[in-house]
C-alpha cells in the first residue's frame, strides 16, 4: 500500500482471523460463515479484512510456524461443501467430536479427527483425479512448491510425524534414490496432500471472489521466518544457516528488554542470506509472488530483520545469547520492488527501531505499522501517539499479540492506563475500547485496523496471543451469536467510518 497504491484516500478494516470464525466444526473454515463474515464488512463500510497466516499450524498451534511457506491449512477446508460436492456424507462430519467450547478451537480434537474425514472425501475423488482438468493444472501450477511439500508430509507422516532431522540420513539429505524410492511407495499419500491442497486453494479462491464482488480487500500475513520443522528447510537447506547434517547453525528471536529478560527464543532456522543473494532472492520473490496469488495486501512480519536479524546459537538456553547481525537490506528491499512493482505491501516494523531500520522502511515506500496501545507507556518517549503518525501507516488498537483494549484498560500498569484516559477524556473500560477505536480512526493514518474483539468489548477471554508462552494461544473463536446479524453493530462501525473520512 505504497503511495501508487490503488486505493486511494482512507480506509478502515477489521482483523480477525480465519479460525477465529464461527462454525459447527472446531474452527473457522472457507465457507458459507466467511462469506456472511464479507457480508458483514461490506455492511459496516469496510474496505479491508485482515487475516492471520492460513498454513498449517503445528506442535503449538502458532500461524507463524508452519509446515510449509505455500501450504494453506486443511483445517480451513470447508465440510459442508464436500458434502455439496457428494464427497462427504452429513452423518460423516456431524459424528466426530470437533469442539468442546464453541468459543475455542480446540486443535487436539481437530487433529484426531479432521484428516480421517477429509481421507474420506479424497478417497471419493481419488479415481477421477487423473481425468480432473482442474486438479491437475492446480498440481502443474504449483509444482514449484506442491511436489515437495506432498512427499514431504507424506514421509513425515511415515515416520510417525517426527521432524525431519529425526529421519533416516539419507532422506534428511534428500538422497535421490531415496527420494524416488518413497516417491513410489508413498505415492497414495503424496496425492492425497496434492488433493487436500487443491481442495483448499480452490474454496479460499472461491472467498477471495465473493470479497471482490462486495469490494472487500483481503490483508494476508506473511511470518519472516519459517519452522525448522518444514518442507521449505528440508527441500532448501542451502538457503538456511544448517550444518551438513542440516541441523541448525543459528536460530532467530528477540533480545532481552525490560517485559522478557531473557529475550525470546523462536528457534527458527535463520536465512543464508548470502546465498539468496546469489539467486537474485529469487526465492523470497516466489514467496511474495504467491501470497499476492492468494491476497490483495500482503503484511510482512518483523520486517526491522532484513535491516538487521537477532542471532542465537542453536542449543542457547535462552535469547540472550545471541546478536544483531546485519541483514540483506536495500539490495532485498529493491529486488523485491523490481520484481513486484506497486506491490500492496504492509511492513511490521514494531519494536526496537534503529535509525537504520527507519531508513530502510522509507526507502521500502512501505507503510509501517502504529499500535495505540504501545502509545500511553509512561517509561519511554512514545512516537505511538496519533499526533505522531506519517500518513503512510496503518493503525491498530491492538494486534492478536496484545492483550484486547478491554483487557489492556483492566490489566496494564496504573500510569498508562491514566495516561491513556487523560489522552482519550474516557472513564470507564468500555469507554476506552471506544476511545481508543475513535483516536485510531480519527488519525491521519491512511488505513486503520480494529481487531474484532475490540469491536465486541471483549476481555482477556477474547486474546488470541500472549508472546513467549505456550498453550491456550491461537483459540479464540468468535461466539455465533455475535456474528453477522448484528445490523446495529455493523451500522454503529459503519457511522464510525463515515464521520472519520474512512467510509468505503
Amino acid at each position: 500500500m505504497q503511495d501508487h497504491e490503488r486505493v486511494s484516500g482512507r480506509a478502515a478494516g477489521i482483523l480477525l482471523a480465519v479460525s477465529s470464525l464461527p462454525s459447527p466444526y472446531g474452527i473457522g473454515s472457507f465457507g458459507k460463515t466467511a462469506k456472511e463474515w464479507i457480508d458483514f464488512l461490506a455492511k459496516a463500510g469496510q474496505k479491508y479484512w485482515q487475516i492471520l497466516p492460513l498454513g498449517l499450524t503445528s506442535w503449538g498451534d502458532s500461524p507463524y510456524m508452519s509446515f510449509s511457506a505455500f501450504a494453506l491449512h486443511p483445517y480451513y477446508i470447508d465440510l459442508d461443501m464436500l458434502c455439496e460436492q457428494g464427497l462427504l456424507e452429513k452423518e460423516e462430519i456431524t459424528a466426530p467430536d470437533w469442539s468442546r467450547r464453541p468459543d475455542r478451537t480446540d486443535y487436539a480434537l481437530l487433529y484426531r479427527n479432521r484428516e480421517t474425514v477429509l481421507n474420506r472425501a479424497f478417497l471419493r475423488a481419488r479415481h477421477s483425479l487423473e481425468t480432473h482438468k482442474a486438479f491437475i493444472e492446480f498440481c502443474e501450477k504449483n509444482a514449484s512448491w506442491l511436489k515437495d511439500f506432498c512427499l514431504f508430509m507424506a514421509i513425515k507422516k511415515m515416520y510417525g510425524d517426527t521432524s525431519w532431522l529425526e529421519w533416516d540420513r539419507d532422506v534428511r539429505l534428500r538422497d535421490t534414490s531415496a527420494l524416488e524410492r518413497h516417491e513410489k511407495d508413498l505415492s497414495e499419500r503424496i496425492r492425497y496432500h496434492a488433493f487436500i491442497q487443491f481442495l483448499a486453494f480452490s474454496q479460499w479462491e472461491n472467498i477471495r471472489s465473493y470479497a471482490r464482488s462486495k469490494a472487500v480487500s483481503i490483508i494476508g500475513d506473511m511470518p519472516i521466518y519459517v519452522a525448522i520443522d518444514s518442507a521449505d528447510v528440508w527441500a532448501n537447506s542451502d538457503l538456511f544457516q544448517l550444518n551438513g547434517d542440516r541441523s541448525p547453525v543459528r536460530v532467530a528471536g528477540c533480545p532481552p528488554d525490560a517485559f522478557t529478560p531473557e529475550g525470546q527464543l523462536w528457534g527458527n532456522p535463520l536465512y543464508n542470506w548470502e546465498k539468496a543473494s546469489e539467486t537474485g532472492f529469487a526465492w523470497w520473490i516466489s514467496r511474495i509472488k504467491e501470497s499476492f496469488a492468494l491476497y490483495d495486501v500482503v503484511r510482512i512480519d518483523h520486517f526491522r530483520g532484513f535491516e538487521s536479524y537477532y542471532s542465537i546459537p542453536y542449543g542457547a538456553p535462552d535469547a540472550s545469547y545471541g546478536e544483531w547481525v546485519q541483514g540483506p537490506g536495500l539490495r532485498f528491499v529493491n529486488a523485491i520492488n523490481a520484481a513486484l512493482p506497486g506491490a500492496d505491501i504492509i511492513a511490521e516494523d514494531l519494536g526496537y527501531l534503529t535509525p537504520e531500520v527507519r531508513a530502510l522502511l522509507a526507502a521500502s515506500g512501505y507503510p509501517g505499522m502504529k499500535v495505540l496501545q504501545f502509545a500511553f507507556d509512561t517509561r519511554e518517549e512514545s512516537d505511538y501517539m496519533p499526533y505522531t503518525y506519517p500518513r503512510n501507516c496503518v493503525v491498530y488498537t491492538g494486534t492478536h499479540d496484545n492483550a484486547t483494549t478491554l483487557d489492556w484498560f483492566t490489566s496494564a500498569r496504573r500510569e498508562d492506563v491514566e495516561c491513556a484516559r487523560d489522552f482519550l477524556g474516557v472513564g470507564n473500560p468500555v469507554d476506552g475500547v471506544w476511545g481508543c477505536i475513535r483516536a485510531a480512526l480519527s488519525s491521519v493514518a491512511r488505513l486503520a485496523v480494529i481487531p474484532m474483539q475490540d469491536y465486541l468489548c471483549l476481555g482477556r477471554e477474547a486474546r488470541m496471543n500472549t508472546p513467549s508462552t505456550l498453550g491456550g494461544n491461537w483459540q479464540w473463536r468468535m461466539p455465533p451469536d455475535a456474528l453477522i446479524g448484528d445490523s446495529a453493530l455493523a451500522g454503529k462501525i459503519r457511522r464510525l467510518a463515515e464521520v472519520n473520512g474512512r467510509l468505503h
